[in-house]
């Protein structure tokens, strides 16, 4: 199906993304949000007064995140907005987008404002009470570093369901860092020209407030931490594992930053584009869950549900993005569904970037629009993986409104 609901073009953004303990772990994740969302809206004139419903993604509990959208509407401007929190792991990015799109197609709102936000820094140590337990003490986690370290299910680490994968599927340590240099020179072509393909959806130089959001702590020309990897010096490193095939160098990043996209009606959408001629369209959605620890599979079913609900073959996509946390997804993904595995991911991927959960598939998102205008238009496919073994997917269509 097509849906009515639409993304105004240029009603988007995202900060630089900052590996984990650089310039933006201080910032409380949903008030550096706000923060960022109400700058950004008045640098497109779109007054907050337009927005009526909001829905807000993050994957990392923050303090007074339970009045989650209201809250950070109210800071940003948009007193009259509410809407529901939403938490998916990875995959929080496209679900909000759909909890967007549903709103609008459902009648109860002309503009959706879908923001995610996340910082793996610093992550909170939380404690649960057991008054039963041994002398009344209770358990406790860290949130973002033992769910990376184990899923309840497996019990498993993450990395061993890439791993998994790679055992079955037969991929090397050699082929995984292939796609390690590629993705990173790809994402130096978003850097060439003082970085002008950043500069179409993000405000840079960035400025890095304070954690009161009284003044400006320091100044970012980019995303922060990038690696810039050889040949020799991936060949040196040794599995995470013992026996295994995957290194630090073929996985992405922890970090910390915000992503927003506005969804509408098409009337409104046109009004909101920085280009009204151009119409940026959702054509279908797909949710999958594969085997226990096989999290790298998931974008594969995932996105042929997309493509089914889009009623499109994979031969009509022009453009695709993946979310990476292993190089070893996009090989997945590149044999299961026929695609070129170096054309996938230009300009950029989180591989590269970084993996701040919820806002990743945002940016992604974005990054996809932006690549299929730069073409002329054409239909694009995100697909990304998420805690669980699961996934989601999302077909769009950039296009002449006329």
């Amino acid at each position: 199906m097509t849906f009515r609901a639409e993304i105004p073009y240029g009603a988007y953004w995202s900060t630089p993304f900052a590996r984990w303990q650089g310039s933006l772990a201080h910032l409380h994740s949903v008030q550096f949000a706000a923060h960022v969302a109400k700058a950004e809206l008045a640098r497109r004139g779109i007054a907050p007064e337009r927005i009526d419903h909001g829905v807000l993604g993050l994957s990392v509990p923050q303090p007074h995140a339970f009045y989650g959208m209201p809250w950070l509407a109210g800071m940003a401007g948009a007193g009259k907005v509410a809407g529901p929190t939403v938490m998916q792991a990875c995959a929080t990015g496209v679900r909000v987008l759909l909890a967007a799109a549903q709103e609008i197609e459902a009648g109860m709102a002309e503009v959706a404002l879908g923001l995610t936000c996340d910082r793996t820094s610093n992550g909170p140590h939380l404690y649960y009470p057991n008054p039963k337990g041994p002398g009344g003490t209770g358990s406790h986690e860290d949130w973002v570093l033992g769910n990376f370290d184990c899923d309840p299910l497996g019990p498993h680490a993450m990395i061993d369901t890439a791993e998994n994968v790679a055992a079955s599927h037969g991929f090397t340590t050699a082929e995984q860092h292939e796609i390690v240099l590629r993705r990173e020179e790809q994402y130096r072509e978003a850097l060439a020209d003082d970085s002008a393909f950043l500069r179409r959806f993000m405000t840079l130089p960035f400025e890095v407030p304070s954690a009161n959001f009284r003044k400006v702590q320091e100044t970012l020309t980019g995303d922060e931490g990038i690696n810039t990897s050889t040949a020799e010096g991936l060949a040196r490193l040794k599995p995470v594992k013992p026996g295994g095939t995957v290194t630090f160098g073929a996985q992405t990043h922890p970090a910390d930053g915000n992503a927003a996209i506005l969804v509408a009606t098409p009337e409104r959408a046109a009004e909101l584009s920085s280009q009204p001629a151009i119409r940026v369209r959702l054509l279908g959605f797909g949710q999958a869950r594969v085997p226990l620890a096989r999290m790298p599979e998931a974008t594969v079913p995932a996105a042929r549900r997309a493509l089914e609900r889009a009623g499109l073959a994979i031969r009509d996509i022009d453009a695709f993005k993946t979310h990476n946390p292993f190089a070893l997804n996009d090989l997945v993904f590149s044999r299961e569904m026929g695609v070129d595995v170096a054309k996938m991911n230009n300009y950029g991927s989180s591989l590269v970037w970084g993996h701040p959960q919820a806002p990743m598939g945002t940016r992604s998102v974005i990054e996809l629009i932006e690549e299929l205008a730069l073409r002329g238009g054409g239909r694009g496919l995100f697909a990304g993986c998420a805690a669980g073994d699961s996934a989601m997917a999302l077909a769009i269509e950039v296009g002449d409104r006329h």
